[in-house]
């Protein structure tokens, strides 16, 4: 069973649990699970309400009979507590192993994020923001449902963070607030959807730990829908939406999602080409080809492709626009199935050779290495194709 966070609202907390609950948590065992952290002067408010139409679970907790939300401003209702504290109390607490790694994992996020906003040493952080009891039970409780849900992948679209500003224990920040910002290095995101913040520090923290990868298009199936109401209202609901569901099977082969850079070149000496493929591949690239192309006037030209990872797309983009003639690349997303692959090392008539084997269900490749054929045939004055050919034959002999 696979989770998918759809975050086209954002995520916080509070919109976690409940949407975690409506999927099929039950709420009894997460309050008795919560209550081994042995923290008081709090309650667990679960409804059923609305937004835009969409109906789903709303997830309150009570603070000395008063609803907080993550980002209360007032500190004076807080108590303050260092990443320290806070993990002691889980760490003492009978909570199972799996919610005490992931809990602490989450707060240390945060704890990183906000020693590096405000140069202090992880330990002596105090979290200003995310500190109180209701945010202790929206991070241990994230690791509670998980732990009963028990999926075997966690996946996650791009974030919404919102736009405009918000009230932060240091005064008014833009949205994404600072900390936010921090946690969500290296994970997609998008921004000004709805005009509030839509993503809190905690929400992001509780995705940044969770979610084993973040993605926009994928095949799955759909099992189930659980909806978290949460406390804003605008044009679009303002809900977080998780599914149950499986991966489709397609087939045996790795199916990756990557990135697709190009570009057409017409005004540029053909000798860089050999250089530039040469770093891009070096800076990650996963393929770069050449394909002639006729561009207007008649004019003879290059397509340059290169197929990368999403992380990739920046250093590799900013190599083509300052290595070739080219005033801009387009970038698209492209989904690809590939062999698993493996390095061999078999002994031939000339000795051990590098040979890739490539597999997908009932299909099986082998590959003897360019670089080790090209050697032999140097040192045994052979030509190229016949080494090329005779190990081949060597190779399935051995694998048949």
């Amino acid at each position: 069973m696979i989770l998918f966070y759809d975050c086209f609202a954002g995520i916080s907390g509070d919109m976690n649990l409940a949407a975690l609950i409506d999927l099929g948590v039950d709420s009894k065992y997460l309050i008795n699970e919560l209550k081994k952290l042995k923290i008081d002067g709090y309650q667990i408010q679960v409804s059923k309400d609305s937004r835009r139409g969409i109906y789903g679970t709303r997830v309150d907790v009570l603070i000395n009979e008063k609803p907080q939300s993550v980002l209360m401003v007032n500190t004076q209702n807080y108590t303050h507590r260092s990443f320290g504290e806070i993990k002691q109390i889980i760490e003492k607490s009978d909570l199972s192993d799996f919610v005490k790694l992931k809990s602490i994992a989450i707060f240390q996020k945060l704890a990183e994020a906000e020693g590096k906003i405000h140069n202090q040493p992880v330990e002596q952080v105090h979290f200003h923001e995310v500190g109180a009891v209701d945010s202790i039970v929206d991070i241990v409780g994230a690791a509670i449902c998980i732990d009963f849900l028990k999926p075997s992948k966690i996946l996650a679209s791009r974030i919404e963070l919102g736009s405009g500003m918000v009230k932060c224990a240091h005064g008014l920040f833009p949205v994404p607030a600072p900390a936010t910002s921090e946690v969500l290095k290296g994970i997609p995101v998008k921004i000004g959807t709805v005009s509030f913040e839509a993503t809190t520090p905690t929400g992001a923290a509780i995705l940044a730990v969770m979610a084993d990868s973040f993605i926009e298009k994928k095949n799955l199936n759909i099992e189930k829908s659980g909806y978290g109401i949460g406390h804003k209202d605008s044009e679009i609901p303002n809900v977080l939406r998780i599914y149950q569901c499986t991966e489709e099977h397609v087939s045996d082969f790795i199916q990756e999602q990557v990135m697709v850079i190009e570009c057409n070149i017409d005004d540029m000496n053909p000798e860089v080409y050999d250089f530039l493929i040469e770093r891009l591949f070096s800076l990650g690239a996963l393929d770069v080809t050449l394909t002639p192309i006729v561009m207007k006037k008649s004019r003879p030209a290059i397509t340059l492709s290169i197929i990368c990872k999403n992380e990739q797309i920046q250093i590799l983009t900013k190599t083509v626009l300052s290595e070739t003639t080219s005033l801009g690349v387009r970038v698209f997303e492209a989904n690809r199935f590939i062999l698993h692959r493996e390095m061999l090392e078999v002994e031939t008539s000339w000795g051990k050779i590098k040979v890739k084997k490539a597999w997908a269900g009932d299909i099986v490749k082998y590959k003897p290495e360019y670089n080790d054929c090209s050697r032999i045939a140097k040192e045994q004055n052979l030509p190229l194709v016949f080494v090329m050919a005779k190990i081949q034959k060597e190779v399935n002999q051995k694998f048949s």
